[in-house]
């Protein structure tokens, strides 16, 4: 998968390669080789196909040009005092990759090509400096073509990948959206196998949350996270923004890399739903969606991960309306066969799925959800009647653990999540006052008692008459 190459990089590396460097004196100063230079002036400036004859006609030493070896020593080692020459030559090495195809097998039967390039990735942590910019556009080329022609990658994959990932979630947790979009493409062209992808998502606080806030500021997401800084405009970007100031262009390579990642949706679906609720956040986003090429990555990932986690992630998806969004989606006149392809299918799959439910699945769904809201079941004296035990009981009391997982969060942006969890720990006590000590243990009954403090009054009256319920059992026993 080709995408165009950021502006701003694109623009870096033709400053550099029209940049005078003086080579003889590098080369009296002992900067490079009279080797290393011949080599370089025998494709610099020159025509593709020159260039392509040139080098396919001595593969080994432009490998070791760049990455040394037994016959020499590379560039970047003898010309490590010369950052005009670093930079030079880390555009140079990247325009070699994709120019004369036949380089990069030599490069990859190398006992570790990678080695140069790695420790410039730390050169410095200044975003403006372009070595460790330079270096990452060459390791994505070259890692990336490797991947493609490998579909098992090795040991030194494995190692470079995780410091490869780390830099690129650098620039994809800047307040510059053209750095950011450098990030998010380098991620995109490295996520090209199983292994690759695995590496990433183990990496997932580095990897995936700047890419979540990215997306919560493009919803209008309320968090007060590093996603209210996302796209802010520089030199590096001229694209107009969406939501939350994210550029579309940033919006759809985002939407991109969790959709390559979602081919791994049974190892990812359930821990993205617990740790940033994907459901509703992708739900939110189908509504905003402005383009067609944004629904469609949308639409697709979320294909992907409720096919392969349907027992919890289909609940969900229920409860945030996402069929009532899907048939307004199926109104609409829209074109790519994709697209259509996958709101079918994902129309189908929850159809199916939704006949099968009663009160209790949507009432556990939305539990489970981690969110609540005043749907009818909270209110209804015969849905606790004939649910109550059921709660307690089902999956190993996982409704009563999560119930106080919830109470036991601030909620200081929604205090009404807190009282209806109030309301339903009193609703619980009620219909089952000799089941109450269960609750106790999960530390329901103290954080309800603290609740009654709460500046919030819906939350200090529902938690009053959850107490009110646990003290009348008390008493009465």
């Amino acid at each position: 998968m080709s995408l165009e190459p950021p502006t701003y990089l694109s623009s870096l590396q033709n400053n550099i390669r029209a940049r005078p460097i003086p080579w003889e004196g590098a080369v009296r100063a002992g900067n490079i080789t009279e080797d290393q230079l011949k080599k370089i002036k025998a494709v610099d400036k020159v025509r593709k196909v020159q260039r392509r004859q040139t080098v396919e006609g001595d593969l080994k030493g432009y490998s070791t040009l760049i990455a040394g070896g037994p016959d020499g020593s590379g560039i970047l080692e003898t010309a490590y005092r010369r950052t005009d020459i670093i930079q030079y030559v880390l555009v140079l090495a990247a325009d070699l990759i994709n120019d004369v195809p036949s380089l990069a097998p030599i490069l990859f039967a190398h006992s570790n090509p990678y080695k140069p390039f790695l420790p410039l990735l730390r050169h410095s942590a200044n975003p403006e400096d372009p070595i460790p910019l330079l270096t990452s556009s060459f390791l994505t080329n070259l890692i990336s073509t490797m991947l493609a022609s490998s579909p098992t990658s090795s040991t030194r994959e494995e190692e470079a990948l995780p410091n490869l990932y780390s830099y690129l979630s650098s620039l994809t947790k800047n307040q510059d959206s053209g750095l950011q979009d450098i990030g998010v493409q380098g991620f995109s062209a490295l996520l090209r196998t199983r292994r690759s992808r695995e590496i990433f998502w183990n990496l997932r606080k580095e990897t995936i949350d700047p890419l979540v806030d990215i997306l919560r500021s493009a919803a209008g997401a309320k968090e007060n996270s590093s996603a209210a800084l996302a796209g802010t405009s520089s030199a590096r970007n001229f694209e107009p923004s969406i939501a939350g100031g994210v550029g579309l262009q940033l919006l759809y390579h985002v939407l991109l890399v969790i959709w390559q990642l979602s081919f791994e949706g049974s190892l990812i679906g359930n821990d993205l739903e617990s740790e940033h609720k994907i459901v509703d956040l992708y739900t939110l986003l189908l509504r905003l969606s402005p383009k067609e090429k944004t629904t469609r990555l949308l639409l697709a990932t979320l294909q992907n991960l409720l096919s392969s986690n349907r027992t919890t992630l289909l609940p969900i998806a229920v409860f945030v309306r996402l069929p009532a969004l899907l048939s307004n989606l199926a109104s609409r006149h829209l074109t790519d066969p994709d697209l259509l392809e996958d709101l079918k299918s994902l129309s189908d799959t929850l159809d199916e799925y939704t006949k099968t439910q009663t009160t209790f699945d949507e009432y556990a769904a939305e539990v489970q959800s981690g969110y609540l809201r005043w749907s009818p079941p909270h209110r209804n004296p015969t849905f606790w009647r004939e649910n109550a035990r059921r709660i307690l009981d089902e999956d190993r009391g996982a409704l009563p653990k999560k119930l106080a997982e919830i109470l036991s969060k601030d909620w200081d942006n929604d205090k009404q999540v807190l009282a209806i969890a109030c309301n339903d720990v009193g609703s619980l006590v009620k219909q089952l006052p000799e089941r109450r000590l269960e609750l106790e243990r999960l530390g329901v009954k103290s954080r309800v008692m603290e609740l009654m403090a709460d500046r919030d009054e819906s939350v200090r009256w529902e938690s009053l008459r959850a107490v009110g319920e646990w003290l009348r059992y008390t008493f009465e026993s």
